[in-house]
């Protein structure tokens, strides 16, 4: 990506961790420029990488050769229409990080025949660890996708679907997924202050363990189901509070949760943007 010219338009925290992952990824700063309606959010931003940060969009896109878009979902429309002309004559791959506007509105608000990149990362990017799923319309050539995949890597794993739909079950099982493994870890902790820890230690045990399993489930050759019977002794611990889980239908419980979410995020992406209209 030598000499790629990138414009974040949003500097908000999803905006400002991936300026920071390039940055510390070894990407030139004087590469990188931003975008921001809050003065608040290009001082931050400025003081922090030490890239140029604009208030006027128009500005900032022109000679880009990536423009990352990193507004709200609810303001995408207003951001895009008035930089059609601009999109249109300079050509940018656009890489949406927008929640639920899927391609054919985005094309439609920015211009047509643009390269365009949605992808759907989650909160974790925020601290080097993310997970993101990319999907390119038909205009993207291979050099474009490397290049948004180059931005998405520098702060976690990146997954390609071929299929937008598909956009839909990453949100309900990475993009919320932060989120259920907050609640257990919450009930956890909950649970040691119960039988006697201190709030620290429940809290730091909890924690420690749930990144140790985590680890443990990334580094081996093996998936978690196989993981889960190895450290099930026979008659033990585990296995007892594992039978409760498995009785109160834990599985099935999750499985309901996953789904719902995915649902809701088909109505909000058609809410956002299904309609290219809208």
């Amino acid at each position: 990506m030598e000499n790629i010219r990138i414009t974040f338009i949003g500097c908000g925290n999803m905006g400002r961790s991936l300026i920071g992952g390039l940055i510390n990824s070894g990407y030139p700063a004087n590469c990188i420029s931003g975008v921001d309606v809050d003065e608040a959010q290009r001082l931050l931003t400025n003081n922090l990488y030490g890239i140029e940060v604009l208030d006027n969009s128009a500005d900032a896109i022109r000679g880009a050769h990536v423009v990352v878009l990193a507004v709200k979902p609810q303001k995408m429309k207003d951001t895009l229409q008035p930089l059609r002309e601009i999109f249109i004559h300079e050509k940018p791959l656009l890489v949406s990080i927008a929640a639920g506007i899927n391609l054919t509105a985005l094309a439609h608000w920015s211009g047509e025949k643009l390269a365009i990149v949605r992808a759907m990362p989650n909160t974790p990017a925020l601290i080097g660890t993310g997970a993101a799923a990319l999907c390119a319309n038909d205009n993207v050539n291979d050099g474009q996708r490397d290049m948004a995949e180059s931005i998405l890597r520098s702060t976690g794993i990146v997954v390609w679907v071929e299929d937008e739909t598909l956009i839909d079950a990453v949100t309900a099982l990475s993009g919320s997924g932060p989120a259920y493994y907050f609640y257990i870890m919450e009930i956890m902790g909950k649970a040691g202050i119960q039988l006697g820890l201190s709030k620290e230690q429940a809290r730091i045990l909890t924690l420690q363990t749930a990144l140790g399993a985590a680890k443990m489930a990334l580094e081996s050759e093996h998936d978690p189901e196989d993981l889960r019977k190895q450290v099930t002794s026979s008659g033990g611990t585990t296995e007892r509070a594992l039978r409760v889980l498995q009785e109160g239908k834990l599985d099935e419980l999750i499985n309901k949760a996953i789904h719902a979410a995915f649902q809701r995020s088909q109505e909000l992406a058609s809410m956002l943007g299904g309609d290219k209209q809208a």
